[in-house]
Parts: C-alpha cells; sequence; structure tokens
C-alpha cells in the first residue's frame, strides 16, 4: 500500500512542477511578416548574404519598439495585394508608392491602408548612355522594360504606350530585372524608382546607364501598405513619430544615402 501511494504522490508532484514550468514559460513573442522585393537602397543583401536597406533595418526597429519579431518574405511584387489578404504577409514594406493609381484606374489607398508617407519617390527614365534616347520624341517604336504591377509600369504605360509615342512596354517580375534588360539590351530603355536608379546607374557594371532627366515623372511618396483595417496601422505611424523625434530615421537615411528624401515631419499627414 504504501509503495502505491509514494507512486501516486510521485506522479503528483511530477505533473505539479510540469505545471509549474509551463506557468513560468515566457509567452511566445508575436511576430509579424514584412513582405519586399530585393532592390538597393530599401531591401537587399549585403556581400555577406544578410539582408539590409534602409526599410529593412527601420522595419527592424519599429516592429522590434512594438514588440514584434520581424520575419521578412520576399514576394513576387505583381502579388502584392493578394498575398497581404491572404496573411501571407502583414504589410509591404519596400518603397510602397502611396499616391498613385494601379494599371486598373483604382487608387492604391482605397485598396490599402498605408502608413505616413516617409519617403519621397520619383519615376526615372534610364537608359544607355550611347542610345541616344534624350527626350519624349526618340522613344517612337522603342522597348521599355518596367516592374509588372508597379508605379513605374503604371507611369509607362500612361506616358510612353500611347498612340502619339509609341513606345512597347515590357513587364518583368522586379525593377533589377528592368535594369538587367536595358543593360543587355533587350530593352531600349526602362523605368524605375529614383532611389533605385540612384543606386545603380552610373556605377560598376552599369557604368554605361544613366538617368534620363527630362523623362522623370512628378513627385511620389512611399508608405506602407497594411491590410484594410489593420490595427497595425496606427501603431506603426506612433512608431515613426517617436523615432523621426529622437534621430533614429534620419541617422539611418544617413546610412544609407537618403537623407535629401527622407521625410521626418508627420504634423500635416495627422
Amino acid at each position: 500500500m504504501k509503495k502505491v501511494f509514494a507512486i501516486v504522490l510521485a506522479a503528483v508532484l511530477l505533473l505539479a512542477s510540469v505545471a509549474m514550468f509551463a506557468s513560468c514559460k515566457k509567452p511566445e513573442q508575436p511576430t509579424v511578416t514584412v513582405g519586399y522585393t530585393d532592390y538597393e537602397p530599401m531591401n537587399y543583401m549585403d556581400e555577406n548574404g544578410k539582408l539590409v536597406g534602409f526599410d529593412t533595418e527601420l522595419a527592424e526597429k519599429v516592429f522590434g519598439a512594438l514588440g514584434y519579431k520581424v520575419i521578412f518574405q520576399e514576394i513576387n511584387w505583381d502579388n502584392k495585394y493578394m498575398d497581404l489578404n491572404s496573411g501571407t504577409i502583414d504589410c509591404v514594406w519596400n518603397g510602397f508608392t502611396a499616391n498613385c493609381s494601379d494599371d486598373d484606374g483604382v487608387e492604391r489607398a482605397s485598396k490599402v491602408d498605408f502608413s505616413y508617407n516617409y519617403m519621397e519617390n520619383q519615376q526615372v527614365v534610364i537608359a544607355k548612355t550611347a542610345s541616344g534616347i534624350a527626350a519624349i520624341g526618340d522613344l517612337a517604336g522603342k522597348t521599355c522594360a518596367a516592374e509588372a504591377g508597379s508605379a513605374g509600369e503604371s507611369y509607362a504605360k500612361d506616358t510612353f504606350a500611347t498612340t502619339e509615342v509609341g513606345a512597347n512596354v515590357k513587364a518583368v517580375t522586379k525593377q533589377t530585372d528592368a535594369l538587367m534588360e536595358v543593360k543587355s539590351g533587350a530593352a531600349d530603355f526602362a523605368v524605375l524608382d529614383i532611389q533605385l536608379a540612384r543606386s545603380y546607374c552610373g556605377k560598376g557594371d552599369y557604368a554605361d546607364i544613366a538617368i534620363v532627366d527630362a523623362l522623370s515623372g512628378d513627385s511620389e511618396f512611399y508608405a506602407i501598405g497594411f491590410k484594410k483595417g489593420s490595427d497595425l496601422t496606427a501603431k506603426v505611424n506612433a512608431q515613426l513619430e517617436a523615432f523621426a523625434a529622437d534621430g533614429t530615421i534620419a541617422a539611418l537615411a544617413e546610412k544609407y544615402g537618403v537623407a535629401t528624401t527622407v521625410i521626418t515631419d508627420f504634423s500635416s499627414q495627422k
């Protein structure tokens, strides 16, 4: 009888210790998945294969301050709305132009909830310096590469694929693919975000490619895109304000060479 009692007591003590251990475990840290595409200086791999960039680091800092662990998920830009609405990602933080419409004519702000605008942008035309492309009249019959689903593709179609101009628009998967199309000669020119164009054109393998200033678009703004109704939007906005006030955003902008285009005053956007 004593043996049975001892066994029962041992089992009770074991269960009690397991329960106590479980109650002492820290709750799992919530995660947030950030959708991005690979391009410098926003989100890109450094020489060690680590994902870095202005958007990458700012996302890590913002969500870290909010208590989230960040998971970065590379996406096909043309599928961004589907990925966001399906829950595959929680936000698009990757040089997402907020103040424009997509090819369907619907404003992006009606499809997602945007954070504050945090950086200025512009669509620019890039071409080989020896191409002879200097004005819109030089584009007749030429082929333009642009990222599918991007503000650049919309700008290219609306501006250059008209009967008056007569250029052809070729959709590619990434902005960096559009750059390589020009380099290889598969396209005569491309439309890129100015942030990316400044990082590549005139340097290294792309020393013979330049921005054609006369064909640039109007001013645009980057913002972070969230699913409609997401409670993350207000939280991220509040943290952006805090990081603007303490100099975190300005320091990152200086680090990644975007100090002249970053926005740190959100007062007019409230």
